[in-house]
Parts: C-alpha cells; structure tokens; sequence
C-alpha cells in the first residue's frame, strides 16, 4: 500500500474497530425487550432502508453476473450474522461475543486457501492453531473444565465469523469491479425484504415495540445498530477489503473485543480468567498469522 492508502486504511480501521465494538452492547439493549430474531431482522431492515436510495443508483452499475454474488454477500455478511449474534447473546455476555468475532481473520484464511488459491506458510498455520486453541479456552471458561456447563451459545459467533470469512473473500475475489456503496447498499436491499416480511409477519416486534416498557429504547437501540452498525460501516469495511487485502481488513477484530469488553464490563458483566486468556491467544494467533516475515 502507498503511504496514503496505508493512512486512510489505519483510520478506517480504527472508526470499523470502535463502531463494531460498541455493536454487542446495543444488541444487548435490544434482547431486553426483544427477541433474537426480531433484534436480528430489525437491524437488517433498518440498515437496508436507510441505504435504499444507493441502492437504487447502484442498480444502473450493476451486471447481471453480479447478483448471485450480491445475494451471497447480503446473506454471509450481514443476514445470516445479525441472526447468530443476537442468538448468541441470549445466553453469552456482550463482550465474550465480541472476544469471539475476533475469529474473522482466521477463517478469512483458512476459506482464502481452500477456496480461493491463497497460500498458507507455516507461520500463518501456527497462528491459526493458537487461535483455535483461545477460542476453546474462551468457550470453556466458565466451566470448571465440565463439558456439560460449556455454553454452546458461543458457537453461533464461530458461525457467524465463518460467514464473515466467506464473505470477505467473496467481496475481494468475485466483485472486485464493483464499488464499496453499490455492494453495501445492493446486498442489504436483496436481504432486506425477507427481514422484514419476517420481522412484521412471523413475529410480535409491534406488539412489543408500542405495549412493553422499553419497547421504543430498545428499537432505538436496535435501529442505531442498523445505521451505523451495518448500513455505515459495512460501506467504511467493503471499502477496506478494496484498498487492501482481506487478511489486513479482517484484522479490525484486534481492537473489537477491546471495546466490547470494556463495554461488557461497564454495563456489569463478569469475566473469569480463563476469558481473557482466551481472548489473548486468539488476538495473539491472528496477529501471527496475519504478521509477514521480513
């Protein structure tokens, strides 16, 4: 990267880092009127409402071959995502959630090398594994080393970050011809109806919104979650997967987990060691594996 890409990719990432770690806590906000889904299926129609009229310039750009592309963009980054967070959420703190996102990178690899011909040294290898191990530490952490207390909630996030792996490599490798708000605002416009159809169809989000105390704090919340939390900044990271690599855009989970825990500790939650030690072996494996030998 020049000098000048490489200072606007640093910004990027730090606004990305700081907007994605405040995301788990107002998730948070919307579950304590909401349900999953509808905290889900909320911030995917919030999002794609607000970047409609993109979407509608970007429609004249837009080739036919690049639709099926779009769609799988709309479900792997941001429908399929928005579900798995918030179902995680009901039984796993805030900032675990966000320790956990920091997986993205790896998978971006390993999804990258099995998929798209990307190559593996050894020290990428060794990171992944350090990873992998921080993130059974991470999910063990809690248990007393009781199999049956592990809290299987946290592997909704690893699916969540597996989507997010395909989906980097989707953006950088399948539409690399189109730009950061026509794949933002295009995606989410294909996702965005199936959000709401189920939102106001399949479940009781009205009912809840105007009869139950907190309801309109916790759509607030959910909506800013939309706008800023995926609509705004998934044009900031979609422009990041262009000017660099995906490893390098991926690597916004270094600061994640950082901003979600102090979040997480802030509003009460508790962590036992075993959490942060899983969150330094996974931040340490990315960094490994993301790191280039001089």
């Amino acid at each position: 990267m020049t000098k000048n890409v490489n200072a606007i990719a640093i910004v990027l990432l730090a606004i990305l880092s700081l907007i994605w770690g405040s995301s788990f806590i107002l998730i948070k906000r919307g579950l304590d009127v909401f349900s999953a889904g509808e905290v889900g299926a909320l911030r995917i129609v919030a999002a794609s409402v607000f970047l409609l009229p993109l979407a509608v310039k970007g429609i004249r750009s837009t080739e036919k071959k690049h639709w099926k592309f779009l769609l799988a963009v709309g479900f792997f980054g941001s429908l399929l995502p928005s579900f798995l967070f918030a179902t995680a959420q009901t039984e796993i703190p805030s900032s675990v959630a966000g320790i956990l996102n920091a997986l993205t990178p790896l998978f971006t690899m390993l999804i990258g090398a099995i998929f798209f011909s990307q190559k593996f040294t050894n020290q990428t290898i060794f990171g992944l594994i350090i990873g992998f191990v921080g993130t059974i530490i991470l999910i063990m952490a809690g248990s007393g080393g009781d199999i049956s207390s592990l809290n299987y909630y946290a592997f909704y996030v690893v699916l969540a970050t597996i989507f997010y792996g395909a989906n980097l490599n989707l953006i950088k490798f399948r539409i690399p011809d189109l730009n950061a708000k026509t794949i933002t605002s295009l995606s989410l416009a294909l996702v965005g109806p199936m959000a709401a159809a189920y939102l106001f169809i399949k479940t009781d989000f009205l009912y809840k919104l105007y009869e139950v105390d907190g309801g309109l704090e916790a759509a607030g919340a959910v909506i800013l979650l939309g706008v800023v939390g995926t609509a705004i900044a998934l044009i900031l990271f979609n422009k990041l997967v262009k000017i660099t690599s995906p490893v390098f855009t991926s690597s916004v989970t270094y600061i994640i987990p950082i901003v979600a825990v102090i979040w997480g500790l802030l509003d009460g939650e508790f962590l036992y060691s075993g959490h942060y030690i899983g969150m330094v072996a996974i931040i340490l494996g990315v960094y490994l594996a993301n790191r280039k030998k001089k």
